[in-house]
């Protein structure tokens, strides 16, 4: 769930008072799991990996979960632990679970390092995910870089839809590979449109946007005035509610993006 929040939800723009009932998403197991990864793919500087889970639910698109390295999770001279990293899952098959990831820290850094077979700790599926369309809208998926991730398994369980990503430049666009047929903007116009992705927009009265990605963005998409799903992210310690850490303000008040989010729908 890589989509920073702090920018975006400063204005109060998004709404929640139509997000997904409680009862309604699939609840993760108690405590976290240990599991391996079984595969490791890159695509431009970012890398995917998927992890065995065997035993855990199958999410719905938007979750995530919570990672950790099971060896060396830790930074500085004294290894002082890091906190675990939230993630929006990209993608499922039948016992496994796909993560798509940027180097931005040393934490994200570890867990790119993991090779096939290497342990790693999970928790998860937490989280408000994607809803269908309302009045059978169309739906558009506009993503930006590692953004895209939640994109992928909303755009498989949509069957295909109208695909727009943006990117920094043609190294970075090759995540476009992960949804084949989008229409893609790069900021320095080394691949496709030159300028922002939601300058790819064709606006009309009859869609809804499903967005994840850089602030921004994100707040671009918000002041359309279409209704839209958007994926955010802030902060977080421990994934179920009790850190406080992820808490954003909304049009209807503050909320805690992991137990209320992170999709908001505006």
């Amino acid at each position: 769930m890589r989509v920073g929040a702090d920018a975006v939800a400063r204005n109060g723009l998004y709404a929640t008072k139509t997000r997904q009932a409680d009862d309604q998403r699939t609840l993760a197991p108690f405590g976290r799991r240990s599991t391996c990864v079984v595969e490791r793919r890159d695509y431009g500087p970012y890398r995917v990996l998927t992890v065995a889970d065997p035993d855990g639910p199958r999410p719905d698109p938007g979750q995530f979960y919570m990672l950790t390295a099971a060896e060396r999770w830790g930074g500085g001279e004294d290894e002082r632990p890091f906190l675990p990293r939230a993630f929006s899952v990209m993608r499922t098959g039948d016992d496994t679970l796909a993560f798509l990831f940027d180097d931005v820290g040393p934490g994200t850094k570890r867990l790119m390092e993991l090779a096939p077979g290497e342990e790693i700790l999970i928790l998860g599926p937490l989280g408000i995910g994607f809803s269908p369309p309302r009045e059978e809208r169309r739906p558009v998926l506009v993503g930006g870089g590692v953004g895209i991730a939640p994109l992928v398994i909303w755009g498989d369980h949509l069957g295909g839809a109208e695909t727009l990503l943006g990117f920094r430049d043609a190294a970075h666009a090759e995540g476009a590979a992960l949804i084949p047929g989008a229409r893609v903007a790069t900021d320095d116009g080394s691949v496709g449109h030159h300028g922002f992705v939601t300058e790819l927009l064709d606006l009309d009265d009859h869609i809804e946007i499903y967005a994840c990605g850089p602030p921004p963005m994100l707040e671009a998409i918000a002041r359309l005035g279409v209704p839209a799903q958007l994926a955010m992210e802030s902060g977080m310690a421990c994934g179920f509610g009790a850190c406080f850490g992820c808490v954003v303000a909304t049009a209807d008040g503050y909320v805690r993006l992991c137990v209320d989010g992170p999709v908001i729908r505006t």
